[in-house]
């Protein structure tokens, strides 16, 4: 099986307080995927669980305390991190903030054409900008000396996408691209996502709290809480018959799963996070509806189901 991207237990630690009261949380937790080309893999939980950590992590923003990553079976090393700027582009959650309001928004894409050579002429450059717009259903012509506000919200994330596209990357990591966009527009976007995926052969690591895009959207998911992914499969088997209770948990606290309806799940429970970062053996014991007293101690093997990865005490004996 091709792998486009390899991550093999990642794992990112951070300390906190001082000298004299030190503690150690780990932000995510040998954490292991994959995504193969032309596939739309996401990352789904509620804030807080360290899917956009392992983002950062994927793109060298932060690095990691130990594991892997090999993108085309290269390693990612300290050194050598070429493949993150070109063959790997990041769309962000907030379209305003991926422009400075004192710059026009094609100055980005001509600065990316001539810091990756990717034309030999001002007219190259305009006619490549000019494509990845057009993927995006925009025009050069529409957007050439413009400011960010005049832009509406909607506009602007399709504009990073496309920015995103000038290099002719093979993988988009989009964290929460749809948050911040009107109801209205979140299917076009999630819909051109598909279109990437399907016409040019892109995979996206699709980063979420809101099940009924990830749900429209993937093909596999893995459900992360408190730094753990703790179910893992086709977004079939793992949404509509999820295993683990935290999965259950997000399931069930939308009436289905319907992208017509743009429900969205949001479990936030700010004042639990640090306790349960900090938990021995499973993080989820302090919630779940079917703890055990080894949940409390012990920390859950990864075990499959059906090509489904779970991470939980009740499927060890089975």
């Amino acid at each position: 099986m091709d792998k486009l991207l390899e991550v093999n237990e990642l794992t990112k630690r951070y300390s906190q307080g001082n000298v004299l009261a030190r503690i150690t949380l780990t932000a995510v937790d040998h954490v292991s995927f994959y995504i193969k080309p032309a596939e739309i893999f996401t990352l789904a939980g509620e804030s807080g669980c360290g899917k956009t950590t392992t983002a950062k992590l994927v793109l060298g923003f932060e690095e990691a305390t130990s594991g892997t990553m090999l993108h085309n079976g290269k390693m990612q090393t300290r050194r050598e991190k070429a493949w993150i700027t070109r063959g790997v582009q990041a769309i962000f959650q907030d379209p305003f903030s991926t422009f400075n309001p004192l710059r026009t928004v094609d100055s980005y894409f001509h600065e990316t054409v001539r810091n990756f050579r990717l034309a030999r002429s001002k007219q190259e450059a305009v006619d490549r900008i000019d494509q990845k717009l057009r993927l995006v259903g925009l025009t050069y012509q529409e957007f050439a000396g413009k400011y960010p506000n005049e832009f509406s919200g909607g506009q602007l994330q399709r504009i990073s996408i496309a920015r995103a596209l000038v290099t002719d990357p093979k993988l988009l990591i989009a964290d929460e691209p749809v948050s911040m966009v009107d109801a209205s527009l979140r299917m076009s976007i999630v819909n051109l996502f598909k279109q990437l995926r399907d016409e040019l052969g892109v995979s996206i690591l699709y980063i979420t709290h809101d099940l009924a895009t990830a749900y429209y959207v993937s093909d596999r998911i893995a459900i992360m809480f408190r730094g753990n992914i703790v179910e893992m499969g086709t977004v079939e088997e793992v949404l509509m018959n999820p295993r683990h209770p935290y999965s259950q948990l997000l399931r069930d606290s939308i009436p289905q799963v319907d992208p017509e309806k743009r429900w969205t799940t949001t479990v936030t429970l700010s004042e639990l996070e640090h306790e349960e970062y900090l938990r021995q053996g499973c993080k989820f014991a302090g919630r779940c509806p079917d703890v055990m007293d080894i949940c409390k101690g012990v920390v859950p093997a990864d075990i499959y189901i059906d090509d489904v990865l779970v991470k939980c005490h009740k499927y060890s004996g089975k």
